[in-house]
């Protein structure tokens, strides 16, 4: 059986019975690439939490215009880990839009994202990205992957995307650290960006009952405040306008009203 025939096969330990969060976002989003479990979790979530479906929606929005970003300033590298299910607007159509010979590697560990990123990739116009298995929590396997080393020169700037992933990371397995080493991996002029989930607008009910909720899905939920979230960019030059709700950072629309209190935190950082 040829690689690409082994990669299109349905992976084996899909879970569907269980929620898996990449499956809940891709639900918010309006995706189709979901199971029961993870639409009933969701739904659960949404009926004590309306604005989750809009968070995740400005999430993406920040994505993109994150990508942009950074592509305009000259960065042709991109390391996206937890990329979650594709949907419209991918980091390397975003960045090769601006960047042409940009490449992207996407990292994640769940088998359905797999299939259809590679999937994604099989067509001749993706230009230079790839999809690999990884852990977030593996950070060291990361940065030693050949993989990671064929398609990415870690001697030059790249972007490290580390979006709406880190509140799965719990405080036992070290997030500080985790992000810590892979910047300390890349040289000056590399950046952080990344978006994280925050109870800091949310009802002290609705603070209890999302994680709870996530707590029969594949990965638990850690919702960390603006200052626990500024501590991820010790160390980095701040780009304007800093640590904001991902609806604020740079929007291309005047934002509505309410929209500062989207529960999701986000920031570019650049290594001096």
């Amino acid at each position: 059986m040829s690689a690409s025939e082994e990669d299109s096969r349905p992976p084996s330990d899909l879970r569907p019975e269980v929620p898996h969060p990449a499956r809940m976002y891709d639900y918010y989003l309006g995706g189709k690439d979901n199971f029961p479990a993870d639409r009933a979790a969701a739904e659960e979530i949404m009926a004590f939490s309306p604005r989750v479906r809009q968070s995740a929606r400005a999430n993406r929005a920040f994505l993109q215009r994150a990508v942009r970003y950074l592509a305009e300033q000259g960065v042709k590298q991109f390391l996206d880990i937890g990329t979650g299910i594709p949907t419209a607007g991918n980091t390397h159509e975003i960045a090769q839009r601006v960047q042409p010979d940009a490449r992207v590697a996407y990292l994640d560990n769940d088998p359905i994202v797999l299939v259809h990123s590679r999937a994604l990739l099989a067509g001749a116009s993706h230009g230079s990205a790839t999809v690999i298995q990884a852990d977030l929590r593996d950070p060291a396997g990361i940065l030693a992957s050949p993989e990671i080393r064929e398609l990415l020169d870690l001697g030059r700037p790249v972007a490290l995307l580390l979006f709406a992933i880190l509140h799965f990371v719990d405080e036992d397995s070290d997030p500080y650290g985790i992000v810590r080493t892979l910047v300390d991996a890349l040289p000056s002029g590399s950046y952080l960006a990344l978006s994280h989930g925050t109870a800091d607008f949310a009802t002290p009910d609705q603070a209890r009952r999302g994680p709870a909720v996530y707590c029969a899905a594949t990965e638990r939920l850690t919702l960390r405040g603006k200052d626990q979230v500024a501590k991820f960019f010790d160390g980095l030059e701040l780009v304007e306008p800093g640590l904001v709700t991902v609806p604020l950072w740079r929007p291309e629309q005047p934002e509505q009203e309410g929209d500062a209190s989207t529960g999701i935190w986000g920031a570019i950082g650049r290594k001096p």
